[in-house]
């Protein structure tokens, strides 16, 4: 309302003006009510509302009150005094009581606010009595109803609040264990890379190049008298060398797919339509839907490499003469739609041919996907072409990722 709301979100800035004009329309109510009608006092009434305003409009630029309830309830307990006074002048101010009810329940402990509260309501049932000169149950019925409407209001907006706030910890704390959990997959995965490239050197590069250094040195221990020897061990390395330099290079060629290096995957793409088609039989056209959008490496990569899988095998077993190849971004992935009219095959009864490099297959293809979260569809009927349609969500890596 007028001081410290929990978070001052649209919803209670809005209510708090409410009060704030409510409490002024009746301040003008009682004050203009006293001049219309004569009523006696009626100077006292119009300067013991303007006092009341006065007060009541303080406690909105004190910071102290935001802060403190002490501070708040102080004054409220100075707004009371005042209304005390302006209800033993004008029975119109028994209206008033209900707006400080809702900041009596809002400013104090809850306890505390309800005590405020019914002794607020007992005042205005005895003030209203007194103007009247009589006691009935009907006096004491609106101020009684005001209060209990005005508690029930107050308490079940207290507690959607901190249901809402429990919630929002909660969906904190679930964001939070799901960037954990994401990190602790993207470490692992790290990893597991990181212990596969390690094996492979090993195995391959490790080797080699201890086998050239073990030549060298029975080499170097012929020389000078067995020249033919030491030729022969230098050749040898040499070969080593040679090898583990192909090695070395299909390594490179793998972590970074030349196709992919100076342009985006679009290009890549494309270029790979322009290449199958002045190479093969085959009129391969690449359509672009929507804006592109940017892709981690390894997605780049896996598009790419099922693009190269299906035209390959269109070129290889589909008999086809055209294949639309179509990069489209959607709402929440993006999508590889690779289309031939060749003789197309019974997904169901007949397991899509392999390219016979690289293991450009239909589970390598498939494999990619489910290692990036995606999917990969096959339509095909025998004589009605082939249809292969492979998707990927749309996420953003956290940190630059190496090239499978």
């Amino acid at each position: 309302m007028s001081t410290a709301a929990p978070v001052l979100t649209p919803t209670i800035r809005a209510l708090a003006w409410c009060l704030h004009l409510l409490i002024a329309g009746l301040l003008v109510l009682a004050a203009g009510r006293a001049v219309a009608v004569d009523r006696p006092h009626a100077g006292l009434i119009v300067a013991a509302a303007a006092a009341f305003g006065l007060t009541y409009a303080a406690g909105p630029f004190l910071p102290r009150i935001r802060r403190s309830r002490r501070a708040a309830a102080w004054w409220l307990a100075a707004v009371g005094a005042v209304w005390l006074l302006l209800l033993g002048l004008s029975p119109d101010a028994i209206w008033v009581a209900f707006p400080l009810y809702f900041l009596q329940l809002h400013l104090l402990p809850r306890r505390a606010g309800l005590t405020a509260v019914i002794a607020t309501a007992a005042a205005a049932v005895a003030g209203f009595a007194a103007h009247a000169g009589s006691f009935t149950p009907a006096v004491a019925i609106g101020p009684a109803l005001g209060a209990a409407v005005a508690v029930g209001v107050v308490w079940g907006y207290q507690a959607l609040y901190r249901e809402s706030e429990q919630r929002r910890q909660l969906i904190e704390e679930l964001t939070a264990t799901r960037a954990d959990l994401a990190r602790a997959q993207h470490t692992a995965g790290v990893l597991a890379e990181r212990e596969r490239l390690a094996r492979e050197i090993h195995d391959t590069l490790a080797q080699g190049l201890s086998s050239i250094q073990l030549l060298l040195r029975a080499a170097e221990r012929a020389l000078p008298g067995r020249t033919d020897a030491a030729a022969g061990h230098v050749d040898a390395a040499r070969q080593v060398a040679v090898d583990n330099l192909a090695e070395a290079r299909r390594f490179v060629a793998a972590l970074t797919p030349p196709a992919l290096e100076g342009t985006t995957l679009a290009g890549a793409l494309e270029r790979l339509c322009t290449t199958t088609s002045a190479r093969h039989r085959l009129t391969a056209r690449f359509h672009l839907v929507g804006d592109t959008v940017p892709l981690s490496t390894a997605q780049e990569v896996a598009l790419l490499r099922v693009a190269q899988s299906a035209l390959a095998n269109t070129v290889r077993h589909a008999r086809a003469t055209t294949a639309e190849v179509t990069l489209s971004r959607l709402s929440d992935h993006v999508a590889l739609h690779v289309v031939d009219d060749g003789r197309g095959f019974d997904p169901e009864r007949t397991s899509a041919p392999d390219a016979d490099s690289g293991g450009f297959g239909l589970a390598a293809m498939r494999a990619r996907m489910d290692t990036l979260g995606g999917t990969l569809a096959v339509e095909s009927a025998p004589g009605h072409g082939t249809a292969l349609t492979a998707r990927l969500p749309l996420t953003q890596p956290t940190e630059p990722e190496g090239r499978p």
